[in-house]
């Protein structure tokens, strides 16, 4: 550290010199940074924000026409968060056990943003538009299908989100949908009522 007043060095760095009585935040005002508070806070984050889940530890049925997707989310299985920045994607990841009473172990559900429908595929004619679909290979009635899947989500806010799924019946006629349990839902030790989850990651974009 040079003694007498600041100067730039043989690199070009300034620095201060002993008698130099200007504090850090007199010096950031001079830069036009703002004080040492403005300047933390105007600070861009990066990496991960928050980390948030939730656990369907019970079982929910619905009712539903053949070839409807829900308007209603699973209730118990819904995970809020309030980004921190308009910037900041959401990872949404879904992790669920479902079933069907006419295609036993088969399942599909539609990804939520509240009420707005997310991770939607482009498709043709009728076909239904699912974020994740798939089912058991014996098609059993004590079944179960293990969907998951993830989204990064553009939400563009800092309000709160509530993100959640919404169940679909494929068959062809009215059926009940079923999470963490068959369509028999059999009392025995070969059998079992599994858990779903939701996970919410905000990171930087």
């Amino acid at each position: 550290m040079p003694t007498g007043p600041g100067g730039l060095d043989a690199n070009g760095v300034w620095q201060y010199g002993e008698d130099d009585t200007e504090a850090l935040a007199s010096d950031l005002l001079n830069l036009g940074m703002g004080s040492v508070s403005t300047a933390i806070t105007n600070l861009e984050p990066v990496g991960v924000f928050q980390l948030v889940s939730t656990s369907l530890l019970s079982t929910y049925s619905e009712s539903l026409f053949s070839g409807v997707t829900s308007t209603d989310v699973v209730t118990g299985l819904t995970a809020t968060i309030t980004p921190i920045s308009a910037s900041s994607k959401i990872l949404v990841r879904v992790s669920v056990h479902c079933a069907n009473s006419g295609q036993f172990g088969e399942g599909a559900f539609v990804m939520r943003r509240g009420s707005t429908a997310i991770g939607l595929p482009n498709v043709s004619g009728s076909r239904p538009r699912l974020t994740s679909q798939g089912g058991a290979i014996s098609n059993a009635a004590a079944d179960l299908a293990l969907l998951s899947m993830e989204f990064l989500d553009t939400p563009a806010t800092t309000s709160e989100i509530v993100y959640g799924i919404s169940l679909h019946n494929s068959d062809g006629t009215t059926e009940t949908v079923f999470v963490n349990r068959s369509a028999t839902n059999t009392d025995g030790s070969r059998f079992s009522n599994p858990i779903s989850t939701i996970t919410l990651m905000e990171v930087a974009s």
